[in-house]
Formats: structure tokens, sequence, C-alpha cells
């Protein structure tokens, strides 16, 4: 009997439409270290139909636009309202390496009042990503004492 979550996968997962997915999928093991676990060509084998890939203990499905359906990536709308937030072992290299492979800095690392080490990037596909190391456990009062403090 088939399970109702696949094995590999949370109950919420991402599905990114992008330009070129064979491309992107080269993109997201360089710049994140993903792992290319299934990949499924179009009909015609000129596009990807659907990919998964999998992010730390993250599954990410992607697959190449088709406008026809609905498919559209964030080039093709003009920009995305949606971010990834991703926590990982070590912030700065993280937002280094996906740098060097591609990606755009919109805010480099740095401490936030939360107690995440974080800063934000969009992939050369238009998609926005928060790259995370939680640093320290707060109260709910202390965040709101840093944020009163951030925006003072």
């Amino acid at each position: 009997m088939a399970l109702p979550i696949p094995e590999g996968f949370h109950s919420v997962n991402p599905y990114l439409i992008v330009q070129n997915a064979a491309e992107a999928i080269e993109f997201y093991k360089k710049a994140f270290g993903a792992e290319e676990i299934m990949r499924m060509p179009s009909p015609d084998g000129k596009s990807v139909m659907h990919a998964e890939i999998k992010i730390g203990d993250s599954m990410v499905m992607l697959s190449d636009e088709c406008p026809d359906m609905g498919a559209c990536s964030p080039k093709k709308i003009g920009g995305t309202p949606v971010t990834l937030y991703m926590y990982v072992d070590d912030a700065d290299a993280t937002f280094d390496r996906a740098v060097k492979a591609g990606a755009t800095a919109t805010m480099p690392p740095q401490d936030m009042f939360w107690g995440d080490r974080y800063g934000r990037l969009t992939d050369p596909y238009g998609h926005n990503w928060s790259i995370a190391t939680h640093m320290k456990d707060l109260t709910p009062e202390q965040i709101q004492e840093g944020a009163a403090a951030a925006f003072g």
C-alpha cells in the first residue's frame, strides 16, 4: 500500500517552475549541494516535465515552465512574492557558494534579532532564497525587544 506522504518527502514541499530546468538542477547542485533524485523529460525530449532534487533533508520538485498549463517561471511573470527559507550549518559559506555559482546577493548574511545568521539571494531563475543558521534560542519577549531596536 502506498504511503500518503511518499518516503523522503515532508507535508509541504516546494515546486519550482523555471526556464531551463536542466541548467537549474546543475545550479542547485553547485549552489546548495543538491542531489538529483529523478528527472522526467517531456514527451518531445526538449524540456524537463518533472524533476526531484534533495537539498539537505528536503525534497524540491521542479520543471520547465509550461505557460499553456499555467506553469510560469518568475522570469515570465516578472518576479515572485515567495521566498524559500533554508537552514544550513554555515549560512556564510552556503551564501558565498551560491553567489559563486551564479546567484545574486540581495542581503549579505548578518546576525538578526530573532537569533538567526541570515542572508538573502535570488537564484538565476528568479527564485528568492533566505539562507540561515540558527545561532541562539530567544524568548518571544527577547525577539520583540530586538525587533523594536532594529526598527526603532
